[in-house]
């Protein structure tokens, strides 16, 4: 089955008018997803072509990437969502998408509200080629809810929780610390959205992430004036502390590499503006 061979519908707005669609097609991510035992401990491919439906009325007048979706970060964090999940089914898979796709956008990743989301995940490889699965769902903003609640750092918001993983957004008020202790049974995957955090007290270019393995404490700081959102996913579920945090000290945390997923030049423009530090 090819990518032209992704049929989104036709949604309309209230007003009963078509609704401009962005489509994605193609994106191939390896990652773990299925239910035997040979599928939790090697990667394979996915493809992922999704459709997003918005009106793009106002970026064609403004031209301004905060009115419409910039697909070159989209691209990315969606990549990023797929690699660091671990899918038992398929329809997981496309649930976290889909969460991912038609949540609100924050402040610091400013793009348009996008009103619906196709999404088809197609994997090429399951029965050795004999045939090939896809699923393909269609979900609307409107259907769509997320939990929230207060962390001494901001707000922790619920995106889509499944077996054994959570996806979540960490929201990091104007000087406030993210500490996360070690632990020895959880992994946490975390993607910078914003641009202006500190990492183990190092400044960080939007869309780099980090895989903190095992036992590893790490903390964000946020120097800035405006709200930071990191996009995180936890295996197992994100567990945070019910009372006030304690903030790890930064001297004595050891730096992890981080791993670009947004365009170069985005990253380098990035980079130009993170603070150092201090």
């Amino acid at each position: 089955m090819s990518a032209e061979a992704f049929h989104p519908p036709q949604v309309m707005d209230d007003r009963g008018r078509p609704l401009d669609i962005i489509a994605l097609r193609g994106l191939t991510v390896d990652c773990i997803v299925g239910i035997y035992n040979r599928e939790r401990v090697a990667a394979q491919p996915l493809r992922l072509d999704v459709a997003l439906f918005l009106d793009t009325r106002s970026a064609g007048a403004s031209g301004r990437l905060g009115d419409t979706v910039h697909y070159g970060r989209l691209a990315g964090e969606l990549r990023f969502l797929l690699e660091a999940c671990r899918f038992e089914l398929l329809e997981s898979a496309a649930e976290a998408v889909c969460h991912y796709l038609l949540v609100p956008p924050r402040e610091d990743s400013p793009r348009t509200r996008l009103e619906a989301a196709s999404v088809r995940i197609t994997k090429p490889q399951a029965l050795g080629g004999l045939v090939v699965p896809s699923l393909q769902v269609h979900r609307a903003a409107r259907e769509m809810v997320y939990a929230e609640r207060e962390a001494s750092f901001g707000r922790v918001e619920v995106l889509h929780e499944g077996t054994g993983y959570g996806v979540y957004r960490l929201r990091v008020k104007p000087g406030g610390v993210l500490s996360m202790p070690a632990h020895p049974e959880g992994e946490e995957s975390e993607l910078v959205l914003g641009s202006g955090l500190l990492a183990q007290g190092q400044p960080v270019a939007r869309g780099t992430a980090f895989h903190w393995p095992r036992g590893m404490a790490h903390r964000y700081d946020n120097p800035t004036g405006s709200e930071q959102t990191v996009l995180c996913v936890a295996r197992p579920r994100l567990m945070l502390p019910a009372g006030p945090a304690t903030e790890l000290p930064v001297e004595g945390l050891q730096p992890v590499p981080g791993h670009a997923y947004y365009p170069r030049d985005e990253q380098a423009a990035s980079g130009r503006d993170a603070p150092g530090p201090g």
